[in-house]
């Protein structure tokens, strides 16, 4: 895949010493990806223990992590295996697309009922409050992202998606004033005064803007990146990978990399669309909106449009799990395409 190749030889460029780690991922992924692509695991959605299972094993994980996990960077979000480190809230993403398709699959019709909508948005406060205690504001508005993607499309009336928004306003208000860290206050007014702190809050997205901006159509050339070679740009390899790849690659190589990902999205939608069951259907729109959630705010954070909440780019950031959990999701695609056949 095009995405996963360019974040490895930016990987070489910028972190040398992460790009064989994140090599292992890579073959690891595509080996889940052919593997569930033969997999015919048509027969386990009709069981609600598979389902539900997956669904009580993320949260169950979740709880683990935030009683048992090491603090990295402040932040509880990753159990220790071994060597590794798995992120269990990127499973939990998994596992909230899989309890909604087939959720939703079956109630689609009766979604505006008031029991039917409790349900639904109880699923993803459960995992959503586990996040946000470790606390990972970015994974908490995916899985929020989730959710709300699938009221959109379920038949949900307008009036009653009028009203959610006027309460989740309400309740913003109350997190802001309540609930939000001062660092995370600082970074949503950051975005609307950019030339605040610029050695502190600001210093990544004008780094970012730096990288971006000093790349001309061509780019600065393999390895020839000030700002992410010098390290004057944070997190290079997985929250500012893109303006790391930009300043490289140019904005020829930006484009391509936009371009690259928009295909893959329109094919899982095509996918989605030609589909003659509502849970393939449904799986296919919950992979878009998980992937266009974390393409838009990485993207938007780097170009300061967005604050920085420390969201990858799918295939392209550094990383294990947000790769294998992003792995089984177009396996399990794939594999709606070569059984639907049969």
């Amino acid at each position: 895949m095009f995405l996963a190749g360019a974040g490895l030889v930016l990987l070489a460029s910028a972190a040398p010493r992460l790009a064989g780690w994140q090599l292992l991922w890579v073959a690891l992924g595509f080996g889940v990806i052919l593997f569930l692509a033969d997999f015919d695991w048509r027969s386990f959605i009709n069981y609600r223990w598979f389902v539900w299972g997956i669904y009580i094993l993320a949260v169950l994980l979740l709880f683990a992590t935030y009683f048992f996990a090491p603090a990295i960077r402040g932040v509880r979000g990753w159990l220790m295996l071994g060597p590794f480190q798995f992120q269990t809230s990127e499973f939990a993403k998994l596992a909230l697309i899989i309890v909604y398709a087939s959720f939703f699959a079956k109630r689609h019709v009766g979604i505006a009922y008031a029991r039917n909508l409790f349900l639904s948005f109880f699923y993803f406060l459960l995992p959503a409050l586990l996040v946000f205690i470790q606390p990972d504001l970015g994974s908490v508005l995916i899985l929020f992202g989730i959710w709300f993607g699938y009221l959109l499309v379920s038949g949900i009336r307008w009036k009653h998606i009028l009203l959610s928004s006027v309460v989740f306003a309400a309740v913003f208000i109350l997190l802001w004033f309540s609930v939000l860290k001062d660092y995370q206050r600082e970074r949503i007014i950051g975005l609307f005064y950019p030339e605040r702190d610029p050695f502190g809050i600001n210093y990544s997205v004008i780094q970012s803007k730096i990288a971006i901006g000093s790349a001309g159509f061509w780019g600065k050339g393999f390895g020839q990146g000030t700002q992410s070679q010098l390290g004057f740009l944070p997190e290079a390899q997985t929250d500012f990978i893109f303006a790391a790849f930009v300043e490289e690659f140019g904005m020829l190589g930006g484009i391509g990399i936009i371009a690259a990902f928009l295909i893959v999205l329109l094919r899982i939608i095509k996918i989605g669309i030609e589909s003659d069951n509502n849970f393939y259907k449904l799986i296919c729109l919950g992979a878009s909106i998980l992937f266009l959630a974390h393409f838009v705010l990485n993207v938007g954070s780097n170009l300061g449009l967005l604050p920085v909440i420390g969201v990858s780019f799918p295939f392209l950031s550094y990383g294990g799990s947000n790769f294998i959990i992003n792995s089984i999701l177009i396996g399990m695609i794939q594999g709606t395409v070569i059984y639907r056949r049969f």
